[in-house]
């Protein structure tokens, strides 16, 4: 019976611990592209700070992983001027377009699927969830995809202090909250978490990051 126990628990246990399913790169590798557009995020969620905040954050993992991006202040005004007032109106343009317009390798579709806090009585959660699509501009054929989420939860620790206790920090959270877009802090995680190429089955890196001569070996 103890034995049984045993060997039911290891393979729980090793079925949480199974690794990620390694992705495919064959289309990214033979694309190579070295510089990104990022256009303006699609926002699902009821919060309208959410394409912006996003939008402000997810250059950084790109130029750190070794990519040129077009900086995002100069393409949302060209976007504007142009005609293209939404985020929707940009993702509609071609591949081809866009690759004539900017001149870019290729393009970063995000879409923002939750952002900000629920309040509970007990409890508040601010979480970000994001999708992406890298497309390249020369063919239009997907080079990657992924997902990211992160959370305030994370952060949390035990429930001490009983009712009044969690009451207590819900009201506190509620607050600084309102005092501060917390959400902003944890797009930042979710942007790191989605663009790194640290990260597993994340973006590669790209020609300006040191480590690009070790993904170009065999």
């Amino acid at each position: 019976m103890a034995a049984a126990l045993v060997l039911i628990t290891t393979l729980l246990l090793g079925g949480c611990a199974t690794p990620p399913v390694p992705r495919d790169y064959t289309a990214f590798k033979k694309a190579d592209p070295a510089s990104l557009l990022v256009l303006p995020p699609l926002n699902d969620t009821p919060d309208v700070l959410a394409t912006a905040s996003v939008l402000a954050q997810v250059s950084y993992p790109l130029a750190e992983s070794g990519f040129y991006v077009l900086p995002v202040s100069l393409v949302d005004e060209t976007l504007r001027t142009n005609g293209m007032q939404t985020a929707a109106d940009a993702h509609a343009i071609a591949p081809e377009k866009l690759r004539q317009i900017f001149g870019a390798d290729a393009v970063l579709y995000v879409t923002v699927k939750r952002y900000g806090t629920v309040y509970n009585v007990l409890s508040s959660e601010t979480a970000v969830a994001l999708q992406a699509r890298l497309v390249d501009l020369r063919s239009g054929e997907l080079l990657w995809e992924g997902k990211s989420v992160a959370s305030s939860a994370e952060q949390g620790g035990g429930g001490q202090g009983g009712v009044v206790g969690l009451l207590v920090k819900a009201v506190v959270e509620q607050i600084t909250s309102s005092l501060s877009d917390r959400s902003y802090r944890i797009a930042d995680v979710a942007s790191q978490r989605l663009l790194s190429a640290t990260q597993p089955n994340g973006i590669l890196y790209g020609p300006r990051s040191p480590l690009y001569l070790q993904r170009k070996k065999p």
